[in-house]
């Protein structure tokens, strides 16, 4: 396993960390003051500055981008449906444009939810087949780009509202039956504070191997968690293990960023620079 301890080259800031604090313009700046070489930037601060702003901001202190959040929110009903696939593609393009790996999916969960004014249902299994249908679809257009999508599975808590995706099986079962030839299109995005608690993990990881594993995110669980969405913890302020999900993810030939991504209604009171250095040191200490 890589040694952190003595700098912080392989930090990504998801931006979402800081995303109270300033707008993505301004965390690009904040993160060259403080040597972070990659963000993972959010589609809705993109829209807030301007494509062509954001990636002339990452162009002109020489960031490179762990991945793209986010592409996915698949599920809707019929009449929504083609408003998913070309929101999708307008993804696909912004990645492009910026130079992303890859673009991080999270798939939706039921429609109502995913797609604002989709007519109500509770069929998650339809759901979830819908998730593969789409991909596959999004496939087709990302492909033509170069652009690979990372599946990212979320906590079970997210079912109804964000993911019907729940586990790293899940989401290599997609992988295998779009992918099987394992070209590199399709993948995995994995974040410990969804994942941390399958008693399956470490043989899925093995299971997914170097050219699954396209994303990996950390942060912390907090005890007691007050806001399921919203309340994260900074690494080294929770329960996960997280060196150990890390040394499993690169025994499998993972050598990429490890994204620190933290929602996080405490942190986000913080000013910025408060936060990117407490990122620094526990990036160093605890991943």
């Amino acid at each position: 396993m890589r040694d952190f301890s003595a700098d912080h080259r392989w930090l990504s800031l998801n931006t979402a960390t800081v995303r109270k604090q300033g707008d993505l313009a301004q965390i690009i700046e904040a993160c060259a003051r403080h040597g972070i070489r990659a963000i993972d930037p959010w589609r809705d601060q993109v829209a807030a500055i301007g494509l062509d702003r954001a990636v002339r901001a990452v162009r002109d202190v020489g960031l490179e981008l762990s991945g793209y959040c986010r592409g996915g929110m698949f599920t809707s009903d019929a009449a929504h449906r083609i408003e998913a696939r070309d929101d999708n593609r307008r993804a696909v393009d912004e990645a492009k444009a910026l130079g992303a790996p890859c673009i991080v999916l999270v798939v939706g969960g039921l429609p109502q939810y995913s797609r604002p004014g989709s007519a109500p249902s509770k069929n998650i299994r339809e759901a979830r087949t819908q998730v593969e249908d789409a991909i596959a679809e999004m496939m087709e257009y990302a492909r033509a780009a170069q652009m690979p999508l990372a599946i990212e599975p979320l906590h079970p808590a997210y079912a109804a509202d964000r993911a019907c995706v729940n586990t790293t099986r899940q989401a290599l079962d997609i992988c295998d039956s779009l992918d099987p030839t394992r070209t590199g299109a399709l993948g995995v995005a994995l974040d410990v504070y969804h994942i941390w608690w399958d008693p399956e993990l470490l043989p899925q990881i093995a299971r997914a191997g170097k050219d699954r594993l396209l994303a990996f995110h950390v942060c912390d669980w907090l005890v007691p968690t007050k806001d399921i969405l919203n309340d994260r913890g900074m690494m080294g302020d929770g329960v996960i293990d997280i060196k150990s999900v890390r040394s499993a993810v690169e025994a499998q030939g993972f050598a990429g960023y490890a994204e620190i991504e933290i929602f996080s209604n405490d942190w986000w009171e913080k000013p910025m620079h408060k936060v990117l250095q407490a990122c620094i040191e526990r990036h160093r200490s605890v991943v």
